[in-house]
């Protein structure tokens, strides 16, 4: 039976969207429960709230300071740029004098659009961009239309959070000739004092030359508080007199460059003197660069809605330029301290994979860049190779809090990130890299791996005392993923070897031939050493099959499927139906895989766009894992995709009675189409 709470949510969902035809769109009014959907560009995430300009947050990627002085790494919180005011004649705007509220989020151009009426005194809409073109930097292109003679007065404003100190507020016009350029800035410390952050912003107005004083409304500083730092200007507007004007900010710190204030005061006048048409254009002409890699659902309006957020966030919380990584929950929130996990590998890689490369190539990157690190975990817990944390930040240590055995004996993501760098080579077959970072990394982990088995009397070995997918059993021998995820990984890098033209260690292939996967007496496979038929946190065992392969006849997935699939708990993440999802789409049964998709995430959607939380139960979106998972369904499950030693392949495509047909556009390094109907 579903929990009450998911009902609730699913039935508010379902009362406030309204999803325009074009495939493209989410809107919605006003509605009692919220959450939004955040404006990212994979460095800097804005989440935008359900009252007139204002938003909730935004966050840096990859920019760390201790939670507190004996806490682990968090991700910080920028300051907050992308806040405004607008009164009308002497009145502030807000949600009690609004009406016609509507707000839509368009991911063809990654732009979040809000609209409303004022006392039929003016109609304001307003558009929210985190500029994939300037990276650090974010937009919000105003409109007022006035139904009357009116005066507004509008205020720019940096918040600056609580947990930063030291803040310095100020307001300077900087002049080059007759150029002159505005700039509201706080400059203040991280919590801790680890990294120096600079913010900038400024108004710009199309209509006029911005760039000088003698053209443009008297600018009017208000500092309130440090923390509190406002510019305003005041205008006359007649009725029918459109007027459109801009905030825009960025933000900088200390990871990124050595002197962020002045970083982020040349992002602001590069925004400040290009025209909007050509800045703008920029950023869609990215968007447009996107999604070349795209899914197209026909016959269901709702369900290619749906995928599509999924991959409107993979793309928004990433960049091909960047080699970073993806959080669980990307650049929403400070959910699980923005440390990654093997989330990104598992769930969210193999989506890129298939539809950007390039962005693909950042998440394996992103590891590589850590390898040291990873080595010097390994010594100091007197293994061999590379051993990667379960939570990795900047540093590449370990980030997870002590108190979680999951940071000390969660070791399968090692292997996990071995897999993704040679499904990165198999796709792209870039024998370069393979060469510089790849065969590198997957040597030291097949190193590992052989340094943590142990070898049993009979001869075969175990992987003792670790935590699994399934983290409702700490502690326990022979767990079926680590094994298999392990064989797997060892597997590969006898393969990698052999490309590169190198000997492979031959114990990398004795061990992998000899690692145990427990069977009960019936041939079902047993999750580890002591399971005795609890509850599970999501689908451990089923891995063996999708995406490792390593449980492959029918006879046992099938017996692995029923037996697991009543186990997994309703508080447990989204991922686990998405693989039990996949494996019937791979069997041929598209009633159960579908039923299975749909429960990957509905339960989880969140009013009113449909932002995923983590589990049904839960309320923590944006859960991009999730969203990794339901991608994995469509692409390799009902779309057939598979990843074999020449690149990308189609076999077994399925198409659920729901859907006319199935479009997979854009796929791999040669951009191919596969159609199923």
């Amino acid at each position: 039976m579903k929990h009450p709470i998911s009902l609730t949510i699913c039935l508010l969902f379902c009362l406030s969207v309204l999803c325009q035809e074009d495939g493209w769109t989410l809107s919605s009014g006003k509605v009692e429960k919220y959450t939004g959907i955040v404006a990212a560009n994979g460095r800097i995430g804005i989440l935008p709230e359900d009252k007139p300009f204002q938003t909730r947050s935004i966050i840096l990627n990859n920019v760390y300071d201790k939670e507190s002085p004996l806490g682990v790494s968090k991700i910080l919180l920028g300051m907050n740029f992308a806040q405004l005011e607008l009164e009308i004649n002497g009145e502030k705007v807000d949600e009690n004098n609004v009406s016609n509220w509507s707000q839509s989020l368009n991911m063809k151009t990654a732009g979040f659009t809000t609209s409303f009426t004022f006392k039929n005194k003016a109609k304001v809409s307003y558009t929210i961009y985190a500029l994939r073109n300037i990276q650090y930097s974010g937009y919000i292109d105003v409109h007022v239309e006035p139904l009357e003679d009116i005066e507004i007065k509008a205020t720019g404003i940096i918040e600056t959070p609580d947990e930063y100190h030291s803040p310095n507020s100020t307001f300077r016009v900087l002049q080059d000739l007759e150029t002159t350029m505005p700039i509201l800035q706080t400059v203040a410390e991280s919590r801790l004092g680890r990294h120096l952050v600079g913010t900038s912003a400024t108004f710009i107005w199309h209509a006029i030359n911005s760039t000088r004083e003698n053209q443009r409304p008297e600018l009017v500083h208000d500092m309130v508080t440090p923390y509190d730092n406002r510019l305003s200007f005041e205008k006359e507007l007649k009725k029918g007199e459109t007027f459109e004007f801009a905030w825009t900010g960025a933000v900088c710190s200390t990871q990124d460059f050595e002197d962020p204030q002045t970083e982020s005061e040349r992002f602001v006048i590069f925004n400040l003197l290009t025209p909007r048409e050509d800045l703008l254009g920029q950023h869609r002409k990215l968007w447009e660069e996107l999604w070349e890699g795209d899914i197209i659902i026909e016959g269901n309006l709702q369900d290619q809605l749906d995928v599509r957020l999924a991959l409107y966030h993979l793309y928004a919380f990433s960049r091909g330029d960047s080699n970073l990584s993806i959080a669980p929950m990307g650049l929403s929130s400070q959910n699980y301290n923005g440390h990654i996990f093997w989330d990104t590998e598992l769930w969210m890689f193999p989506p890129l994979l298939m539809l950007n490369q390039d962005i693909a190539r950042s998440l394996v990157n992103y590891r590589s860049d850590r390898l040291g690190k990873a080595k010097e975990k390994a010594i100091n817990f007197g293994y061999k190779g590379a051993m990667f944390p379960w939570e990795s930040d900047d540093t590449g240590e370990e980030a997870t809090p002590a108190w979680a055995l999951t940071g000390t004996f969660e070791h399968h993501i090692t292997a996990d990130v071995a897999i993704a760098f040679w499904n990165y080579y198999r796709v792209t077959q870039n024998m370069d890299w393979l060469k510089g970072r790849g065969y590198p990394m997957m040597k030291e982990v097949a190193d590992y791996w052989v340094s943590r088995s142990t070898k049993n009397e009979d001869g075969s070995y175990s992987i003792k005392n670790v935590v699994g997918a399934n983290e409702f059993a700490p502690n326990v021998d022979d767990n079926a993923f680590t094994n298999g995820s392990a064989i797997t990984a060892l597997q590969y890098a006898t393969e990698a070897a052999k490309a590169v033209g190198e000997v492979a260690n031959p114990e990398w292939n004795e061990v992998a031939s000899k690692i145990r996967i427990l069977k009960f007496p019936d041939g079902t496979t047993k999750e580890h050493a002591d399971y005795d038929g609890e509850r599970i946190k999501q689908a451990d065992v089923n891995l063996l099959t999708y995406p490792l392969d390593v449980v492959n006849d029918e006879e046992t997935v099938l017996k692995d499927l029923k037996y697991y699939e009543p186990k997994l708990a309703e508080e447990g993440p989204a991922m686990g139906q998405s693989v039990f999802a996949v494996i019937y789409a791979r069997l041929g049964n598209a009633k159960e895989a579908y039923r299975l998709f749909r429960r990957s995430y509905e339960p989880n959607k969140r009013p009113p766009f449909g932002a995923l939380a983590e589990a049904a139960t839960s309320d923590n979106p944006y859960f991009a894992t999730g969203a990794g998972g339901m991608l994995q369904v469509v692409l390799f499950g009902f779309g057939g995709l598979d990843i074999g030693e020449e690149g990308i392949i189609q076999k077994n495509a399925i198409l659920p009675k729901e859907w006319k047909s199935l479009t997979l556009k854009g796929v791999g390094p040669e951009r191919k189409t596969y159609t199923v109907k």
